[in-house]
């Protein structure tokens, strides 16, 4: 039992780092520097933790930067106020990201610079082989732990959130911050900070703070608010594996 809950928390815990911290931290934002290894050691990272959700940088850094600019407008690719509900909205998201994907939607140039890429992981990633296979290691996983070490059948409900992970944790961050909680700013837009501890989401949370301060590494910006991630990226620079540029310390 506590094996199989320990097994869905890390990969819900790894894969949400993946995505706050290289996703949309480094990818979409760059907050900080990286060398060339370190960039290619988390691009490989988040294609382990996130296994059949892979989600690929360059597009992922494009939809939000997309997000950002057209913040809940009709040309937003997932604001809640502009889909009937959150399968809709993420529908039309992986609309535009596969779009994105095959180079056939049209962007702005300014929502292309300084993208990472690594063409073969990616290609490897978003291959419906390499999906497929890490979805039957999830299956896998807990059909040997029900055979072999008593781990309860209920726990195989839990297998559509580790095949879908990535694109979970997005239409939660997209759906609940822009639709729950409380503004500390007027940001002409509806996003909102839906937890005051935000250790679900390890600061995805804080989208208010974060469309204010989009360069700011550190998603809380009030005493009692909590950025989990923001400790990590301390510690990540104190080993010199980042260097966070000037304006992201704000």
């Amino acid at each position: 039992m506590a094996v199989a809950l320990s097994f869905f928390i890390g990969h819900w815990y790894l894969s949400l780092f993946s995505q706050t911290f290289f996703l949309h931290r480094y990818s979409a934002h760059k907050m900080f520097h990286m060398s060339k290894f370190w960039e290619k050691f988390f691009h490989l990272f988040t294609y382990i933790t996130q296994g059949s959700s892979y989600l690929t940088p360059r597009a992922y850094a494009i939809l939000h930067r997309m997000h950002h600019a057209y913040s809940d407008t009709e040309k937003d690719p997932h604001s809640p106020h502009h889909t009937k509900n959150i399968f809709t909205m993420m529908w039309k998201t992986k609309e535009i990201y596969n779009g994105l994907l095959s180079y056939k939607f049209k962007i702005e140039k300014r929502f292309e610079k300084d993208l990472p890429e690594w063409l073969s992981l990616d290609r490897i990633g978003e291959s419906w082989v390499s999906r497929v296979l890490w979805g039957l290691a999830y299956v896998l996983f807990y059909v040997i732990g029900y055979l072999y070490f008593d781990v309860h059948w209920g726990f195989f409900f839990l297998l559509p959130i580790h095949f879908l992970m990535g694109p979970i944790h997005g239409a939660i961050v997209n759906w609940s911050g822009h639709k729950y909680g409380y503004q500390n700013f007027d940001n002409k837009d509806e996003s909102k900070n839906s937890l005051l501890f935000d250790f679900l989401m390890m600061g995805e949370l804080f989208q208010n703070n974060h469309h204010k301060h989009p360069m700011s590494i550190n998603f809380a910006k009030r005493w009692f608010e909590i950025d989990p991630t923001f400790p990590m990226i301390k510690l990540l620079t104190w080993l010199r594996i980042i260097k966070p540029k000037a304006k992201s310390l704000e």
